[in-house]
């Protein structure tokens, strides 16, 4: 049978435990992954109790509360708390998704933090996305034509706008990419579920000339094709998207491409 075992040095060890705030009747516990590499020691798993009464509803607000009250060292990405711009994605509860649109009432109990899963941590919930940023760029995510730009704009049916819908809502987050085993053992060369669901957004776009070109970029056994359907990705895509969905699109248009 296969051992799978973090690599020394790896294994968090049990941390801090911060006491609770001093009069605060109704509080909740966290239990949050830290990490330095200013440190040379493990990572370690650290408690916080939260003032409820002084704390927002959402689990970024807490993140917040403790890093202003508690632990100023804490690090995390967050910017538009609206769930638009996709920071603020770590892993809450065994799931990953955004902080700032998940209630802290959605958990019972303690509520674990960690940063999202299988890729380099920087510091604390910060990963390093640089990878899934360049996959994502290597997909040219952007209108490429051959024809002459018109005078004013490029038209689209209501239809044919209407096909986009599900795809361009997509926040870059990285929670469906991080969440898939494919992406997992082979995340340098599968190019993973949010790359591909923006690859189909173009491939799906009336406006756009570039669709055998975007075709060959994929035609390649890692890409596209490690993708085997097991829909972690839509599960836990905090928008309600359905990146399997896209992926499968674009296998059908290989399919009917090859004839």
């Amino acid at each position: 049978m296969v051992q799978l075992t973090l690599p020394k040095g790896s294994q968090p060890k049990k941390g801090k435990t911060y006491p609770k705030p001093e009069g605060a009747k109704n509080t909740r516990t966290f239990r949050i992954y830290r990490y330095s590499p200013e440190e040379d020691s493990n990572p370690s798993w650290d408690t916080y109790k939260v003032d409820m009464d002084d704390c927002g509803p959402m689990v970024l607000d807490a993140l917040i509360w403790i890093k202003n009250n508690v632990d100023a060292s804490l690090a995390f990405r967050r910017s538009c708390r609206e769930g638009v711009c996709g920071s603020c994605s770590m892993n809450i509860g065994g799931r990953n998704t955004i902080a700032c649109t998940t209630g802290i009432d959605e958990y019972k109990g303690t509520i674990t933090i960690s940063p999202l899963p299988h890729q380099p941590v920087v510091k604390d919930l910060i990963p390093d996305l640089t990878q899934f940023y360049a996959q994502h760029a290597a997909i040219k995510p952007y209108l490429k034509t051959d024809t002459p730009a018109p005078e004013k704009e490029w038209q689209q049916s209501p239809e044919d706008r209407e096909k986009l819908d599900g795809l361009y809502e997509c926040i870059m987050c990285a929670s469906c990419s991080t969440a898939c085993p494919s992406y997992w053992w082979n995340g340098d060369k599968y190019m993973g579920p949010a790359a591909l669901l923006q690859s189909y957004r173009w491939l799906a776009d009336s406006r756009d000339e570039a669709t055998g070109e975007r075709l060959d970029d994929l035609n390649d056994p890692f890409k596209l094709y490690r993708c085997h359907t097991i829909m972690n990705c839509t599960q836990v895509c905090p928008k309600g998207l359905n990146p399997a969905k896209a992926i499968g699109e674009i296998k059908k248009m290989m399919a009917e491409r090859e004839g």
